[in-house]
């Protein structure tokens, strides 16, 4: 979804925003049983967290992918660690999606059984080996190393030698366990998915943003309604990124955004609308929102008595943007445009002397 739609966490000090939410559903018939199925419990949310903080290392920056995530691990059976296995799933179901994540992330429970001072290492516990076992280390990464894990154990203590041990045997079984995945999918597609929201950014100058969304909101709204409820996010910074299933939405959203936005520059060449006539000139729209004057000594080679004898308002005229002062109006020019006209000879001239 889009970057409006990530969670909102309200702090004692600040507000935080969090884009990425990964959410793990442990319903009672996955061990099959039966039980109310409500709210979240607290080995859900802890195994969620889990998974969140295991994936979150590998996602992509807000300015390469400015989406909200939200994943939902349900579990349909499990005899072993599903925490892990949401891991896995998660990492492929975002490669799936199209979210371009740098590497896939898995997971592995490892256990331990210890009796009078010795110990035997167990890969990929399931629940037997977990209830009865001294050891749940949980250990999740990618091929370069470590980005998530949480240990419980029965014991006092482990010593370095156990967990350095337990950590090996764990990279054995992720490499393992990805090479699988990658099997299956071993990079992200490259688009997000037909009803994913599409996404494109642009930047605005600051002093442009009131403009953009207008008074009480009302310009930024007309854009929304003509563009086919787009989604648009706009920051102080002047970035605004625009969301749609559409592309051609997109696409008008910025189109409009830019004609609000847009600065007449000397030298440019504009096909502009007459929409006033004065006496001592006419102002044309060069776009929508920006008007230039067009002196009537501008207007043409010869001398011009009445503007109304030349433009008439709603026609087009193409005229050459000559100055725009510090106050941002424009003056332009239609007779820099026109050829010149040929050199008279003296005697025309003389007779036309007043």
């Amino acid at each position: 979804g889009s970057m409006k739609e990530a969670q909102f966490i309200d702090d004692l000090s600040d507000t935080e925003t969090k884009r990425f939410m990964h959410h793990y559903n442990f319903p009672p018939y996955s061990v099959g049983e039966t039980g109310r199925m409500g709210g979240a419990g607290r080995r859900e949310i802890g195994h969620g967290a889990l998974g969140e903080k295991a994936l979150s290392q590998v996602l992509p920056s807000i300015e390469e992918f400015p989406y909200a995530i939200r994943v939902v691990s349900e579990v349909l059976e499990s005899n072993g660690s599903s925490s892990q296995a949401a891991i896995c799933a998660s990492s492929m179901s975002l490669m799936a999606a199209g979210v371009p994540i740098s590497a896939h992330v898995a997971g592995i429970a490892m256990g331990m059984v210890m009796r009078d001072g010795e110990y035997s290492i167990l890969s990929d516990i399931q629940g037997m080996e977990d209830a009865f076992g001294d050891m749940d280390l949980k250990v999740a990464g990618t091929a370069k190393g470590i980005t998530a894990m949480q240990m419980d154990i029965k014991v006092e203590g482990i010593s370095r030698e156990i967990l350095h041990e337990a950590l090996t045997q764990a990279k054995i079984g992720r490499d393992h366990i990805m090479e699988n995945m990658s099997a299956t999918i071993d990079k992200p597609r490259p688009d997000v998915g037909e009803y994913a929201p599409k996404m494109a950014t642009m930047h605005v100058p600051i002093d442009k943003i009131r403009d953009v969304i207008g008074r009480g909101g009302d310009v930024i709204n007309d854009i929304i309604e003509k563009s086919n409820d787009v989604k648009i996010d706009i920051e102080d910074d002047g970035s605004i990124v625009i969301y749609h299933t559409s592309r051609e939405s997109i696409n008008h959203a910025m189109k409009m955004i830019e004609n609000i936005v847009k600065v007449a520059k000397v030298g440019e060449i504009y096909d502009a609308k007459v929409v006033r006539i004065e006496n001592f000139g006419a102002f044309v729209e060069l776009f929508p929102g920006t008007d230039g004057l067009l002196h009537i000594s501008k207007i043409a080679h010869e001398r011009t008595e009445k503007v109304s004898d030349v433009l008439k308002v709603g026609e087009t005229v193409k005229v050459k943007v000559l100055e725009v002062d510090d106050r941002g109006r424009v003056n332009v020019s239609r007779k820099d445009l026109l050829p010149k006209p040929e050199n008279r000879p003296a005697a025309a001239r003389e007779n036309t002397k007043r």
